[in-house]
């Protein structure tokens, strides 16, 4: 790598949105009259009012779709450009269904035909098998420190996301026996993982580096880590979370999330450093189990979810107030008392099987009652 490569690979824009604002990305999944995959992104991004396109994207799949907001202050800026998105497609004809899998995929995909895409599918091969669908959620940082500090931080809090967001127990019309089976999915890809924590921006970069050079991939946007420092955009982004079926719950956790953001920013250096093989096996757990999981806490111990949920809370909540989110804990708390995504879709299915499930997903999808 040349001189001035070197160089270009470290600029970056942090600092360049507000410190701690968000941004949201869903995605999707488009299914036919039966609630069956449908390959119509590109089609359905043709079709899209125009004021939307720079906000709708496709992703590898045909039968997959992303939204994404803009810049947002708080999480009832981020729901409002999200439900109007999911508004916007549906309005052209399109029918959505939030979920981390299709409960009943047949897993036959069809691929959409993009430059950058033809990287995935020479590395993934056959690993391409069903679209996996995840929330996405962004904090602006003011510096690439700040960037790692906050990065490094929230991976002691993905196990507890997990377990918050697991959407995902059914597949190929069959309990999987997990909270998310689309943990698995992606699970199986190359550079699906919870990166080490790093000492400072230059260690990020220098792993970076030497990872796309392993990889032979352009750049680190094909690190598809469970969360990372994203010099593009100046955020750090968390990844490894199934999407949410109501479009308030993506929200909520992106409310979550910028307020855990917003502790470590203020409280840098205090948290001890749980090894990654802990965290890594705590995640498992919660995508495993849910809000039924153990998961690790800072003294090294494991803790029901739900107690770790209420601990959380409790120390983010000022946070949030001064985010202007604190109302979106009340919706965490409701998950943790009622169940997350994955126990809402076993409680429909035992009503109503694979048919009533793609029913009430896609019903909830949309918002209506």
């Amino acid at each position: 790598m040349t001189a001035s490569e070197q160089r270009d690979a470290r600029e970056h824009r942090f600092g360049s949105s507000p410190d701690l604002s968000m941004g949201v990305e869903e995605e999707l999944l488009l299914v036919d009259e039966q609630y069956r995959l449908r390959p119509a992104a590109e089609e359905a991004l043709e079709a899209v009012a125009p004021e939307f396109r720079d906000r709708v994207s496709t992703e590898i799949f045909a039968t997959q779709i992303e939204l994404k907001t803009g810049i947002c202050s708080d999480c009832g800026e981020a729901l409002d450009q999200l439900a109007e998105l999911r508004r916007a497609i549906g309005e052209r004809g399109y029918t959505l269904i939030g979920a981390g899998l299709h409960p009943d995929d047949p897993e036959d995909p069809e691929l959409v035909d993009k430059r950058r895409y033809e990287v995935v599918k020479e590395d993934l091969q056959s690993l391409l098998r069903t679209p996996p669908c995840g929330l996405h959620v962004h904090v602006g940082m003011p510096d690439p420190e700040t960037a790692v500090q906050v990065c490094n931080a929230l991976r002691h809090h993905l196990p507890l996301l997990q377990a918050l967001t697991a959407n995902s127990p059914f597949r190929q019309g069959e309990d999987s026996g997990l909270a998310s089976a689309r943990a698995t999915v992606v699970g199986s890809y190359p550079r699906f993982e919870m990166p080490r924590a790093f000492r400072d921006y230059e260690d990020f970069l220098r792993v970076a580096d030497q990872l796309i050079a392993a990889a032979g991939v352009d750049d680190y946007t094909y690190l598809w880590w469970d969360l990372r420092p994203h010099p593009n955009l100046g955020t750090v982004e968390v990844r490894g979370m199934d999407v949410q079926t109501e479009v308030e719950n993506d929200a909520t956790i992106a409310a979550l999330i910028q307020a855990l953001a917003a502790k470590e920013v203020d409280s840098p250096g205090r948290r001890p450093e749980l090894t990654r093989e802990a965290l890594e096996e705590s995640y498992f757990q919660a995508g495993r189990h849910g809000l039924e999981a153990r998961l690790m806490v800072d003294d090294g111990s494991a803790a029901p979810a739900r107690e770790v949920a209420g601990r959380v809370l409790d120390e983010v909540r000022p946070y949030a107030r001064r985010l202007g989110s604190e109302g979106a804990l009340e919706r965490i708390e409701r998950i943790v008392d009622e169940g997350n995504g994955a126990d809402v879709q076993r409680r429909v299915h035992r009503g109503g099987g694979i048919p009533g499930l793609l029913v009430d997903l896609a019903r909830r999808t949309t918002g209506e009652s």
